[in-house]
């Protein structure tokens, strides 16, 4: 156990170990299809609701065919972004990260759940004197539940963080520990509404109890009430100890968990309903059961019938299930009269992919094969092969570079100065037909790498311009050397439990629903292109006008906009 002592909540590292790096952007802008109506008053509450998976098509046909009756009654007094768009990373930590923080990866430094950062040194190198270069994974074992590969047998993690997950800087001569809200690299709603709103408070829900402590920000104390709740805890009711992500209906188990949390602080009182609390100024959390339906196997009544986004029978299900919970959430806030002064957002911070089945190729890893054969990456790399064959249990590898691969591969390389090679290889293996093929031989693949930009695809989304440009230098320690989004459908897996998957930028990923509404906004569709960091700067243009939303680095380093439509 490396002689470490257990890591609680109480400890704090006050040192961010990266600043922001201004740069400029160009803000996507437009004209919306319809305007809201002017607004009477600003709202003194705001309530950010993910629904992860939820792409725009669910959020479409659900309130055509009306199986979100709940979600329809929003939408009556709110804007409907029907072009909303995710940054180009769509994991959950970036999609996240895109809606609290108002930055894309570049910015906010998180590019997913399991990461790699050159500049770091291994949780028990408590002297910065071994090699650098750690895999940092944030999920649930994040936890010390999750010590030494540990069952996850509670619903808070354990109570503290697993002093194998933390690694370690060095800054300003002291080596010092990098918790979750460390990693992060810019600050979030919650820190400029503690900061600037006297009186404020702010919550949050999430699924993974430790690893989400970076929803804090840099401070570490941006959220009041952050509720520790674990989905990858065994489930009590589960009679073969699995976890809530093996069957949609065990996650509603999960989810319902949060929506208490909610109603609790809707009601003033804290997450657990123990103690008083002034309602949040900002609070929300995120529902897991559509994703686990979206990614169960289609042959098994999961996913979707066809390419129009027509739900299979556990996805329906999925629907109708969030809808209900919301619906529990408006009926409170109508009880306690906050409703007709709480902003409600729904949105997502990712897709699924791929939505039509026929498009689901499924060839194994290829990707990490291919690198480890070329000998770009060693055969056993960072947490990916430890003692216990558990992530965090304190015998992962410093220094091996690593990849990271769903349904797009993030490379961080061994020896970066490989670069160039690496991609000549990863452009002749294009090919899905070939037994070291990679997949991303399609038009809408695309490779980007520091030395060479975009070298395969003529549709990309970005266009050309380079991994630089979009995702910061991966000379600074964090930015992958090299991405690859394979064809739309490709999951780099073998596994039989899954049909999709996110992460990357294809479409079904990426293009997810957005829903913002207020009482006294009238219904519309704004088809304006939009992206989810936009949530961020509109949240705090609705509590305090523009001098709360220069607080939020993002507009100042990205010039994040706020949502076109709206009052506020």
């Amino acid at each position: 156990m490396n002689g470490q002592k257990i890591l609680n909540a109480s400890v704090v590292s006050v040192v961010s170990i990266a600043s922001i790096s201004v740069l400029t952007a160009a803000v996507l802008a437009g004209c919306s299809s319809s305007s809201s109506s002017s607004a009477t008053s600003a709202p003194s509450h705001v309530l950010l609701i993910s629904l992860d998976g939820l792409h725009q098509q669910d959020l479409t046909n659900c309130l055509a065919n009306k199986t979100c009756p709940n979600i329809a009654a929003l939408a009556n007094t709110g804007v409907n972004y029907t072009g909303a768009i995710t940054p180009a990373i769509s994991d959950s930590f970036p999609g996240l990260a895109a809606l609290l923080t108002g930055a894309t990866p570049k910015t906010a430094g998180l590019f997913y759940d399991v990461s790699y950062d050159r500049t770091l040194y291994a949780p028990s190198d408590n002297t910065c004197t071994g090699p650098q270069g750690w895999n940092v994974v944030f999920d649930e074992t994040a936890g010390i539940d999750g010590w030494n590969g540990n069952p996850l047998v509670h619903l808070n993690g354990g109570g503290g963080f697993n002093p194998d997950a933390i690694p370690h800087a060095m800054v300003s001569g002291n080596c010092v520990p990098v918790y979750p809200h460390n990693y992060i690299k810019t600050n979030t709603v919650f820190e400029v509404v503690k900061q600037n709103m006297a009186g404020s408070r702010t919550a949050w829900a999430d699924k993974h109890a430790w690893a989400y402590d970076w929803v804090n920000g840099p401070s570490g104390t941006g959220v009041d009430d952050l509720a520790r709740t674990e989905i990858n805890s065994i489930n009590p009711a589960s009679p073969t100890g699995k976890d809530y992500t093996d069957l949609y209906t065990n996650t509603e188990i999960f989810d319902k968990f949060h929506t208490q949390i909610v109603l609790n602080q809707i009601d003033g009182k804290d997450s657990t309903g123990t103690d008083l609390a002034p309602v949040p100024t900002i609070f929300g959390t995120n529902y897991q059961t559509l994703s686990v339906a979206q990614k169960a196997l289609n042959a098994s009544g999961g996913g979707y019938i066809d390419a129009s986004f027509t739900p299979g029978p556990a996805v329906a299900a999925a629907i109708a299930f969030v809808d209900g919970e919301i619906g529990k959430m408006v009926t409170e806030l109508k009880a306690k009269n906050l409703y007709n002064s709480t902003l409600v957002i729904i949105t997502a911070k990712h897709g699924q992919s791929p939505s039509d089945h026929t498009k689901l190729v499924k060839n194994g890893d290829t990707l990490t094969a291919l690198l480890q054969s070329k000998g770009y990456l060693p055969a056993s790399f960072g947490q990916f092969n430890t003692t216990t064959g558990s992530l965090n249990d304190g015998s992962g590898l410093a220094g091996t570079g690593i990849v990271q691969t769903d349904d797009v591969g993030l490379i961080w390389l061994q020896n970066p100065a490989s670069a160039v090679a690496a991609v000549a290889d990863l452009k002749a293996n294009l090919s899905c037909v070939t037994a070291s093929g990679i997949c991303a031989d399609s038009s809408q693949a695309y490779i980007l790498s520091a030395a060479s930009g975009v070298i395969s695809g003529t549709g990309t989304l970005f266009d050309g311009t380079g991994l630089i440009a979009r995702f910061g230098d991966p000379a600074s320690g964090r930015t992958p050397d090299i991405i690859v989004q394979p064809n739309p459908g490709v999951i780099y897996t073998s596994s039989t439990k899954k049909d999709a998957e996110h992460g990357g930028n294809a479409p079904d990923d990426r293009h997810v629903g957005l829903l913002v509404s207020y009482p006294s906004l009238s219904a519309s569709t704004n088809s304006t292109a939009v992206v989810t960091t936009q949530v961020a700067p509109t949240i705090l243009q609705a509590l305090g006008g523009s001098s709360l939303v220069s607080k939020l680095n993002a507009v100042t380093v990205e010039g994040t906009a706020i949502l076109p439509g709206l009052p506020f």
